[in-house]
């Protein structure tokens, strides 16, 4: 079975097959303030002239909020993959080859360096430039080009700003749910950016968009049993990067080749994750894969594929992806 789900425009994108989902998990998580938020967002369109919006590299699709195709109807968008360091180079080149085939602008960033930072900001300001002029045209006074940030909790909104800002502007943490409160923050003398907090929908249809976020931090641990999205994690990881996890956690092929639940035990016996009697202390095994999969020390990997495209080649994977 391959699961669909919908990205931005409404247009369905697969994501992985259900084989690849050995361990079900189910995960639900709407904040009231969510709901808020969405109003805000509403609210705020008529008065800027491009929405930006900001998805994982890792999972284009499953970060991809589908209520904003309602919301934004048809003002200018340009879609943002952040995160690309996190993200397996062919397959965000394969993502961004797809948004430029569909005619949806796209640029592919990473916060932490500044890749991709200055031509996205040119993209903003040219893609501004008919409603800024109509707006002189019919007032007289020259405006700088306001943008809109939009996305899901955890995506980088915060991050992005303060880069552009050159500061702390906006307070940035590691956890989802952190920006509340719009904010207005001044770029230059050309640009303004308003910054929204996370939303997410209140019901992920598919399962699989749920673990896809909850393995990205992208929403609140209380939404999820954190052994089984443990267990999924590492199922889809052996199937897909076993390289990876050989190179990181120093298992052996034959390990790799194990259900995840041996795979687990293995990884936390190297990791010393034991308790009395040397027992695996598994809560302690999941935080160590989970908190080292979103800070990228496993390597870069991607969840999911763009439409209308095969699995990369072997020649073009990383040795890493191949595995040992």
């Amino acid at each position: 079975m391959i699961f669909l789900i919908y990205v931005g425009d409404g247009r369905q994108l697969k994501t992985m097959e259900q084989s690849d989902r050995e361990v079900p998990v189910s995960v639900q998580w709407f904040p009231g303030h969510m709901q808020k938020t969405r109003r805000l967002i509403k609210e705020h369109l008529k008065v800027v002239d491009v929405v930006l919006e900001l998805l994982d590299a890792r999972l284009p699709a499953s970060s991809a909020n589908p209520l904003l195709r309602d919301v934004l109807g048809d003002k200018p968008r340009v879609i943002v993959l952040n995160k690309v360091d996190l993200a397996d180079e062919v397959i965000t080149r394969r993502w961004t080859q797809y948004f430029q085939r569909e005619k949806i602008p796209v640029a592919a960033i990473n916060t932490m360096s500044g890749q991709g930072i200055r031509t996205l900001v040119h993209r903003v300001e040219e893609m501004a430039r008919a409603r800024r002029e109509r707006f002189v045209h019919r007032n007289g006074r020259p405006r700088a080009a306001r943008a809109m940030i939009v996305g899901i909790p955890n995506v980088g909104k915060s991050s992005l700003i303060n880069r552009l800002a050159g500061q702390a502007k906006a307070k940035v943490e590691n956890r989802p749910g952190v920006t509340r409160d719009r904010q207005w923050i001044r770029i230059g003398t050309n640009l303004e950016l308003l910054d929204t907090p996370g939303i997410l929908w209140p019901k992920f249809e598919d399962p699989a968009v749920g673990m896809n976020l909850a393995f990205v931090g992208s929403v609140s641990e209380d939404a999820y049993d954190g052994e089984a999205l443990a267990l999924a994690y590492l199922s889809w990881m052996c199937r897909h990067y076993p390289g990876h996890l050989q190179t990181r956690y120093q298992l052996t092929g034959n390990t790799i080749k194990e259900n995840p639940t041996a795979v687990l035990k293995a990884i936390g016996k190297k990791r010393g994750c034991l308790l009395k009697g040397g027992l695996i202390d598994y809560d302690k095994v999941r935080r160590v894969l989970l908190t080292e999969l979103r800070a990228g020390k496993i390597g870069a990997v991607s969840f999911e594929e763009p439409p209308e495209s095969e699995m990369p080649d072997e020649a073009e994977k990383s040795t890493e992806k191949d595995g040992a």
